[in-house]
């Protein structure tokens, strides 16, 4: 770790600060702090990231919009470094929250004064009278949306802060998202699968070719491509399938362990209605009956490689077997179920 003249770490340095200009409304010392972090992020230790985290998390609301955005990005980049995401999450969330609502509020303003094609957020210069077109607060949001994405999944990375966001913050979150993607036709995958993501989930998989049933639970898994390759592990690794089992490699990296490998796929994802759960999309796709999200393994209509990975590589994801269900219990649902040809 480098060190500043007096031995002190300079990024903390630097974040101490900026709390102290901010919380003063001091501009000029702000900025000026706000450019030593940015400096010496690169050079600070974990202890450092630690600390830092949760202290600029806690004044983010006080921060001014234009760099607010910067600054969550900051701590987003903290918890990556090992800051508490519990402590961190809270705030993070509460200015996505914000920024949605302004982004929606942009869309609004920007179909109501002509419309054409939306500004590119990443632009280097901003889209010439955005401000006069639009208002400033709603212009910032639309500008900042993708900052405040980055931000957020690195929060929601953390099973902690998922599981403590209750259903109607994160539907509302989702809601609000998904207004600014249809309106503006702009594309904030990451942030919806995040947000998509389920914990602590029961699933109930049946497997057509055998008849056999099996109660699972899920959590953190990204997209049904991640699950597809935990389902091969558990049930054709575990001896409970025929077919191909994935290599320890390939389970690993659905789970905690950094990379891709390639795989290939066991089974056809389906709805108990017959309709395929699509690779590409996520676990909260599969339909729940009776309480509980029901899953039918069909064979694959033909092979399909692709990599086994995570599609949050710092989500820690897993799938583990229950039980499995007796041939009565497993019977009685697959007879509900539909088999469509093809």
């Amino acid at each position: 770790m480098i060190f500043g003249n007096k031995g002190k770490p300079r990024f903390l340095d630097a974040v101490t600060g900026f709390e102290a200009a901010v919380r003063e409304r001091d501009a000029d010392r702000s900025q000026q702090y706000f450019q030593d972090m940015h400096r010496y992020f690169g050079e600070a230790a974990g202890t450092e990231f630690h600390q830092a985290g949760p202290r600029l998390a806690a004044v983010l609301d006080e921060v001014p919009p234009g760099p607010r955005a910067t600054v969550a990005v900051i701590v987003g980049a903290c918890v990556e470094r090992g800051a508490d995401a519990s402590l961190c999450g809270p705030h993070v969330l509460a200015g996505l929250a914000g920024t949605l609502d302004g982004a929606r509020e942009f869309c609004v303003r920007w179909a109501a004064t002509g419309g054409g094609d939306f500004p590119d957020p990443e632009a280097e210069e901003p889209h010439e009278g955005l401000f006069d077109r639009v208002g400033p607060e709603a212009a910032l949001a639309w500008l900042t949306l993708h900052q405040w994405e980055m931000a957020a999944v690195a929060m929601l990375n953390h099973a902690a802060v998922r599981t403590a966001l209750d259903a109607g913050a994160r539907a509302g979150l989702l809601q609000a998202l998904r207004a600014v993607e249809e309106a503006s036709g702009h594309d904030f995958k990451c942030l919806a699968y995040a947000l998509l993501v389920l914990d602590d989930e029961p699933l109930v998989v049946l497997h057509r070719p055998t008849g056999t049933g099996y109660a699972m639970r899920m959590t953190g898994i990204g997209d049904n491509f991640q699950l597809h390759t935990l389902l091969a592990d558990v049930l054709v690794g575990g001896g409970h399938l025929p077919g191909r089992a994935p290599s320890a490699e390939e389970a690993a990296v659905c789970r905690d362990q950094p990379g891709q490998v390639d795989t290939t796929g066991s089974f056809n994802l389906v709805t108990p209605s017959g309709d395929w759960v699509w690779n590409e999309g996520t676990p909260s796709d599969i339909p729940v009956v009776d309480g509980v999200r029901l899953l039918v393994l069909d064979p694959p209509p033909y092979e399909r490689s692709r990599p086994a990975g995570r599609f949050f590589p710092h989500m820690r994801g897993d799938l583990v077997l229950e039980r499995v269900l007796d041939e009565g219990e497993a019977g009685r649902l697959l007879t509900g179920c539909v088999a469509k040809d093809g």
